[in-house]
């Protein structure tokens, strides 16, 4: 009787223990996706996509005598451009416009965090436009092959009273193809 009670408890852990180690193998999960598949003139390459800039530190009072800190460059790399559109109907692709975007006040996109009285303020690498957040630069000639679209990011004083600490900010952009 011993010897039975003993093999039907072995037996009922071990069935209990199988049932605990196969549940996770039955487990089910989810994966959403979406997406669209578009028609546009150059695809932006992998490393382009999502950049993380690395500002560095900057003393108050080098802001307060400059009005700025240093330069940080940055490029957007377009890639597989194609000038001819798939619709034979439409004309091929001619120019295209940047615009970057983003919370923004004095003419300049915000920073978040403790730091206080200062945004970031973008200007294209060859001297040329500075960026208005939401509104699109100036038409540029698309041509076939790959293109580096090469841009400046600096912080700016925005002329309200300057505090000290971390910040961080999260600009995004888009390419429109005419």
């Amino acid at each position: 009787m011993k010897y039975l009670m003993i093999s039907r408890l072995l037996s009922l852990s071990l069935s209990m223990y199988s049932l605990i180690n196969i549940s996770p193998a039955n487990a089910l999960g989810l994966v959403k996706m979406s997406g669209s598949i578009i028609e546009t003139a150059c695809a932006i390459d992998v490393g382009s996509r999502d950049q993380t800039i690395n500002m560095g530190s900057l003393s108050l009072s080098d802001i307060r005598r400059d009005g700025q800190g240093p330069v940080h460059p940055f490029v957007i790399k377009l890639v597989n451009c194609v000038l001819e559109r798939q619709n034979p109907n439409q004309p091929n692709w001619q120019y295209f416009r940047v615009t970057f975007d983003g919370a923004h006040q004095h003419g300049l996109f915000s920073v978040n965090g403790q730091a206080k009285g200062v945004g970031l303020q973008i200007q294209r690498n060859d001297g040329g436009e500075i960026i208005v957040p939401g509104q699109a630069l100036s038409a540029q000639t698309l041509t076939q092959g790959s293109r580096d679209l090469a841009y400046e990011l600096r912080l700016v004083a925005n002329h309200t009273p300057l505090v000290s600490g971390q910040y961080y900010s999260q600009l995004s952009f888009k390419l429109d193809y005419e």
